[in-house]
């Protein structure tokens, strides 16, 4: 059967761990060069070495996202190394949550920094390489926290449904050059986050659930999977939810 990204360049920001790891391996599983980003660079290398272990070339950084200067060298480092990006999983994020009126601004700044000036900056680097390259699939990970919303989240709700309309943006505007631009927005994924929880905290998520159970980092990474491959070559300006029929 024949690898679905066989051929091709993937740069995955918070690759190191949990969705963004599983995302990296699904991809270069299917055939890909993997270059991946992510807070802890020593957590990024081990990802890299299983990616080498699959025989497919692979690169780790340290990267900053919400420095855009940092972002474009890495993003000249990959074209330098791999010659080009087709692909582009904007995943990296974080929380800080708490109630409204005792939220800090700095936790506000944060959150927004990371998760959508971060997929600004990354967007807007590897974007200038797809449009000389006339094609690149853009995946950018947001929540159905983004569409929802979620007492104690208001900074983490916000940068998620950012990135949705932005998604919508980037989509029109790249249209015209063979970019897609996507959204995939999971529900309560397990994860090291989730495995911190109280078993009566994860039961109270679970209940949510209509398919009555967590997802797992694959289900995300096949979403991804789906959206960085040719069978998505119609598709753009979309928000994938994968929740088990959570927000329905």
């Amino acid at each position: 059967m024949p690898q679905r990204l066989e051929g091709k360049v993937a740069l995955v920001t918070g690759g190191g761990r949990g969705i963004g790891r599983e995302i990296a391996l699904l991809f270069a599983k299917e055939g890909a060069d993997v270059a991946l980003c992510d807070v802890d660079l020593k957590i990024a290398q081990a990802t890299q070495s299983d990616i080498e272990a699959l025989g497919r070339r692979a690169m780790s950084f340290g990267t900053d996202v919400t420095d855009f200067k940092k972002v474009e060298e890495m993003v000249n480092l990959i074209l330098d190394n791999l010659k080009r990006i087709d692909i582009l999983v904007n995943n990296a994020g974080i929380t800080r949550d708490n109630l409204l009126l005792r939220m800090s601004e700095q936790d506000w700044d944060k959150v927004l920094a990371v998760n959508l000036k971060g997929v600004f900056n990354g967007t807007r680097a590897v974007s200038k390489v797809m449009v000389k390259q006339r094609g690149g699939k853009i995946i950018n990970i947001a929540s159905i926290i983004g569409i929802m919303g979620n007492a104690g989240q208001a900074n983490y709700a916000a940068s998620k449904g950012g990135i949705i309309s932005f998604t919508k943006s980037v989509a029109r505007e790249l249209a015209s050059r063979n970019v897609n631009a996507n959204a995939v927005a999971p529900g309560f994924i397990q994860t090291a986050m989730t495995d911190k929880l109280k078993a009566d905290q994860r039961e109270a998520m679970r209940t949510q659930i209509p398919l009555n159970r967590l997802g797992e980092p694959a289900d995300v990474a096949q979403a991804c999977l789906f959206l960085a491959s040719d069978d998505s070559d119609y598709v753009t300006g979309q928000t994938l939810v994968v929740d088990g029929g959570m927000s329905m």
